[in-house]
């Protein structure tokens, strides 16, 4: 009898994420065709074949579901960029591989980029749950910039506010002049996405230490 139950409780638990699992891929393709902040939940109930009313069994209102995306968003850029960290390259060899790594994902995932990144929605913040994981974003950032600085191929000042700031426009304007100008081209035949290691580059000219310096 209880083995019964068990199994019962766990497949509705597989089936109550898997309709989750469903519910994301339509408001990602709603997005896609109406815009981010065009996605009602109507349409999507509408694409999975369910009542509107239904979906509030999974999300409270439209606002949550923009934040399940947000959060998303970030789970998989991040792991992605941890994928792609790859200790043996040089310092600077794996800011570069970082950065188009960044770009690419962002090129192919303009939708969530978009979430994650511009703020399309009104009235739309992160939870704090799920800011923390656009937090671990940053930290992957840093901490490929202090392996540069530890290893005297960037100086101390591109940890510095100013340096941070300045590395987060490079990445995020190539991706919007792209996104902007050339959305449904690939990251390497993009019109600005394949100058990114060069955009990068320049950013990395300002904080190269001065030899006489030392």
């Amino acid at each position: 009898m209880v083995t019964v139950a068990a199994g019962g409780s766990e497949r509705r638990q597989r089936r109550r994420l898997e309709t989750i699992e469903e519910i994301r891929q339509a408001a990602l393709e709603a997005m896609s065709d109406d815009g981010v902040a065009g996605m009602s939940l109507s349409d999507v109930a509408r694409r999975i074949g369910i009542r509107p009313p239904s979906l509030y069994v999974y999300f409270p209102s439209k606002l949550a579901l923009y934040d399940d995306l947000y959060a998303l968003g970030f789970r998989l850029m991040n792991e992605t960029l941890r994928q792609a960290d790859d200790l043996g390259l040089g310092p600077l060899e794996a800011l570069r591989r970082g950065m188009a790594t960044y770009i690419r994902w962002c090129v192919e995932n303009p939708v969530l980029a978009q979430l994650m990144f511009w703020r399309p929605v009104p009235g739309f913040a992160p939870s704090e749950e799920s800011y923390r994981l656009s937090t671990a974003n940053l930290e992957i950032v840093g901490a490929a910039l202090a392996r540069a600085v530890s290893a005297g191929t960037l100086s101390e000042a591109a940890l510095s506010e100013e340096g941070l700031a300045l590395v987060s426009v490079v990445g995020a304007g190539v991706v919007s002049q792209q996104l902007a100008n050339e959305p449904s081209v690939g990251f390497d035949e993009g019109r600005f996405s394949r100058y990114a290691a060069e955009a990068l580059d320049m950013w990395i000219d300002r904080y190269t230490p001065d030899p006489r310096e030392k």
